[in-house]
């Protein structure tokens, strides 16, 4: 297996453990967001330029719903200060 190759497998790799692991916590968002980008340039240095395309979306998705989802501990059912 060359570098490019074991590059694309280990991208993937995390894709799918950080996609598994994203209800434990948003960080786990932000880490399948950079295994995206990693997965993306993997498949435009592959020659595959659809993989590369579509993984460089995912990314900018996943990125978003890291920003819009709220921090560890933050009460999203606080009560508004009177």
């Amino acid at each position: 297996m060359d570098r490019l190759t074991t590059f694309g497998a280990v991208a993937v790799t995390v894709m799918m453990v950080s996609y598994a692991l994203e209800a434990r916590d948003r960080a786990f968002v932000l880490l399948f967001a950079a295994a995206c980008v990693a997965a993306s340039i993997y498949g435009f240095m592959a020659g595959t330029w659809p993989f590369g395309v579509v993984e460089g979306v995912w990314a900018l998705v996943a990125f978003r719903r890291w920003q819009q989802r709220p921090a560890r501990g933050v009460d999203d059912k606080a009560q508004p200060v009177p």
